[in-house]
């Protein structure tokens, strides 16, 4: 009966801490970038200041999700410190409950909190960075970024060989190309000719080439008013290619993953947000055993600056390690799954030694 009391009592507590971390957050985030959004506006031309508001708001969604586990860790520190100075976590002592029974409400509220992010958040955060972008080329004039890009590169499977396109600007979700560049090698990765244009448009299984210049290896280049290249990339295939995975939502990630290995091109970046997602939860809980084990040190031994520090530290440290890990799986140097899984597991495993250090020596 003491057990569950106490549970429930440690779950609201926890929760509120998480929640009022969280929401200061996104608070102190949306009014910088309203502020910012207003400044642009005053530099380009007038807008509506309701339509900057809601510009913020559109954007701020994506940027918290980033920096969600720093808002758990400040949340269970915050939790555990104020139940320390209160002695509450004494009494628990006390009362014969071990380290791991009232950390096991906080490890159970910060898994949920973790697919709640990953199932619901994620993909409103991904509907509304989309919304965000549509808005922002309304008031900046500029292109919308979910339908042009600069520096658009792409690899294609064709008949006898594969081809890479560079291409200045696309447009239209990668359909129309401007500045056009292509490498195009044989079955055998050997390098056949290049091929410059002016513009490219995707068509029914080709792509076609205006104002082309074909530079072959062994012949003197040749000029074409419209030149067809073969190609096996259909609309939604190159729309894979042309979208940034953090556009792409939970729900939606499979089908692009499915798509670009079924037509050749690299799944490695959507494989990672996949995992990442899908890891969420453990290294929600990760900073929980984080923070736990720099909050109970102060119970014992005293110390609150340095309580905090150390739990900043250590949890900059596991956001650096993620991050790394994810460039090398976005680099395929080392798989997906490992890379979004290993710094979420160790930082859970580091945590739970040394609370495991600290409770039975």
């Amino acid at each position: 009966m003491i057990v569950s009391t106490f549970q429930r009592y440690m779950t609201r507590k926890f929760s509120a801490a998480v929640a009022g971390a969280f929401l200061g957050t996104f608070g102190l985030v949306l009014v910088v970038d309203f502020v910012e959004q207003l400044r642009r506006v005053e530099d380009s031309r007038r807008a509506p200041t309701q339509l900057v508001a809601l510009l913020a708001l559109y954007r701020v969604p994506a940027f918290v999700e980033l920096i969600l586990p720093f808002a758990v860790l400040v949340g269970a520190m915050l939790c555990f410190l104020g139940l320390s100075r209160k002695l509450e976590l004494v009494v628990a002592r006390a009362a014969g409950l071990s380290a791991w029974q009232f950390l096991a409400p906080a490890l159970v509220v910060a898994g949920l909190t973790g697919v709640f992010a990953a199932t619901v958040y994620n993909p409103v955060a991904s509907d509304f960075r989309e919304r965000g972008l549509r808005l922002e080329s309304q008031l900046f004039g500029r292109a919308y970024l979910g339908e042009s890009r600069t520096d658009f590169w792409l690899r294609q499977a064709m008949p006898g060989g594969q081809a890479v396109i560079n291409a200045a600007a696309a447009t239209d979700r990668g359909q129309r190309l401007s500045g056009v560049s292509v490498l195009v090698y044989d079955v055998d990765g050997h390098f056949k000719e290049r091929i410059d244009a002016e513009t490219a448009e995707l068509g029914n299984g080709y792509w076609d080439l205006a104002k082309a210049r074909v530079t072959p290896l062994d012949r003197e280049p040749e000029t074409h008013a419209t030149y067809r290249l073969a190609t096996q990339l259909t609309a939604e295939q190159v729309r894979q290619s042309f979208v940034m995975p953090e556009q792409v939502s939970f729900w939606e990630l499979p089908q692009f993953i499915e798509i670009a290995r079924k037509s050749g091109l690299p799944s490695a970046r959507f494989e990672l947000q996949y995992q990442l997602l899908l890891a969420r939860p453990l290294l929600l809980v990760a900073m929980v055993l984080v923070a736990a084990a720099a909050s109970l040190r102060f119970a014992r031994l005293g110390g609150l600056g340095r309580t905090i520090l150390g739990g900043v530290v250590a949890g900059f440290l596991l956001y650096v390690g993620s991050e790394l890990a994810g460039n090398l799986g976005r680099s395929n140097l080392v798989p997906p799954m490992l890379a979004a899984w290993s710094p979420a597991f160790i930082g859970a495993l580091m945590g739970f030694m040394v609370l495991l250090k600290q409770e039975d020596g």
